[in-house]
């Protein structure tokens, strides 16, 4: 099998590619990793998105940063590398509750926000929601394979899991 690279997507970042390459990002705590695939061309993007929602920035240069702004340009990515964006399926991780609290204070639940606003967004474009890994309170490491569609979750203490 040939080993393609592996292509480091950072925070508040996306990456796309083709096989046999696959994609990661580190460090995921209340961000989300969204994952998109195409399985016939196996052209892959990965968004590491910070916020749930561009519109309430004025200054959101980054649209990476954000869940509705960043899936957007990953699907027009894809698209620029031979996807098929109504073939496209979608593996999402992360959101966690990074920091234990009991309020319900919205600035502090960003986790499950950006999960909330990157469902409605997948749903709202008809994109299919494979699997996904969310919530609890740790980081995770997510490592993407366009051969195989494999989304591997790495968490400190934890086994790894492939959703």
């Amino acid at each position: 099998m040939d080993m393609g690279n592996m292509i480091k997507v950072g925070m508040a970042d996306l990456k796309v590619c083709k096989c046999p390459d696959a994609l990661t990002t580190l460090g995921l705590g209340s961000c989300v990793g969204v994952a998109l695939y195409d399985p016939v061309t196996k052209v892959s993007g990965l968004l590491h998105c910070m916020l749930p929602d561009s519109t309430q920035f004025r200054n959101n240069s980054n649209i990476a940063k954000f869940a509705d702004t960043g899936i957007d340009e990953l699907i027009h990515q894809m698209r620029l590398l031979g996807a098929n964006e109504n073939r496209l399926v979608a593996k999402i991780a992360g959101g966690a509750q990074m920091f234990a609290n009991k309020s319900n204070n919205d600035s502090l639940r960003v986790g499950e926000r950006n999960s909330i606003a990157v469902k409605e967004k997948l749903k709202s474009l008809h994109i299919r929601l494979l699997s996904e890994d969310c919530g609890q309170n740790f980081g995770r490491t997510v490592e993407f394979y366009s051969e195989t569609g494999d989304y591997v979750i790495k968490a400190v203490g934890k086994p790894q899991k492939v959703i």
